[in-house]
This record gives structure tokens, sequence and C-alpha cells, in this order.
């Protein structure tokens, strides 16, 4: 008996450490060309691998980068920040812009047709348009 208390007192712990995951979604402004892309398209230019958009990160603390980076491009936070890291320095590319938040995202999404970003499902609005949900 005592061991299954255990058992159920670690599990609601490591369920409580865990962040919980937000729906996220890609967007871009509404007058940008592209009414969807695949998940090869959206994680070329969160890759470095395509200049045609500028890809706007949230913070390397934000729970929906975590998920966005999972989920579009099937790797961590690690394994991102290390690409980036020698594409900057090989001079093949610059590092995306960062973005406080969602908000910030939209913000800047909606001013520039060039930019693509990713944002929680339930921030979106009319002021950016939704071309991938992971």
């Amino acid at each position: 008996m005592k061991h299954l208390i255990k058992t159920a007192i670690a599990t609601a712990a490591l369920a409580l450490a865990l962040p919980a995951m937000a729906d996220v979604v890609v967007v871009v402004n509404p007058k940008a060309a592209e009414s969807s892309m695949t998940k090869d398209q959206v994680a070329q230019y969160f890759l470095g691998k395509s200049s045609a958009m500028s890809p706007v990160d949230q913070p390397e603390s934000a729970p929906v980068r975590a998920e966005f980076y999972k989920k579009v491009t099937d790797k961590d936070a690690s394994q991102v920040k290390a690409l980036w890291s020698k594409l900057v320095f090989t001079g093949k590319a610059t590092m995306p812009k960062e973005a406080a938040d969602s908000a910030a995202v939209k913000k800047m999404v909606a001013s520039d047709p060039k930019v693509i970003g990713y944002i929680e499902k339930s921030a979106v609005d009319a002021s950016v348009k939704v071309i991938y949900t992971p």
C-alpha cells in the first residue's frame, strides 16, 4: 500500500511540474499571399533554410516555443539553438527576431506581410491569418 501511495504522489508531482501544452498555430499577416503551408514549409523558415519570410520566435522560456519546435521541426530547444548558432557563425543566416509573447508576435506579424510567427491558438484574432496548425 505504501508503494502505491508513493507512486500516486510521484505521478501527481510530475504532472504538476510539466507545463500545460497550449495549442499552437502558425500565423502570417492577413495580406500575405500564403493561405496555408505544410509542416516542412514552416520548418524551413524557423530552421534558417528559407529567407522568403522573416520568422519571429517567442522567448526560450516560453512553453509555446518548446511545443512549436517539437511539433513542427521534431527538434528540442537545444538542437534548434545549436543549429542557429552554426548558421549565424558561418554567416548563412541571422537569428529570428524574438518577441516577448504571443501578443507581441501578433503585433509584428500584423505590421509586416513578410513576417511569420507562432502563437497560442487562443490568441488568434483578425489581425493575423492562421496558415498552419500542427
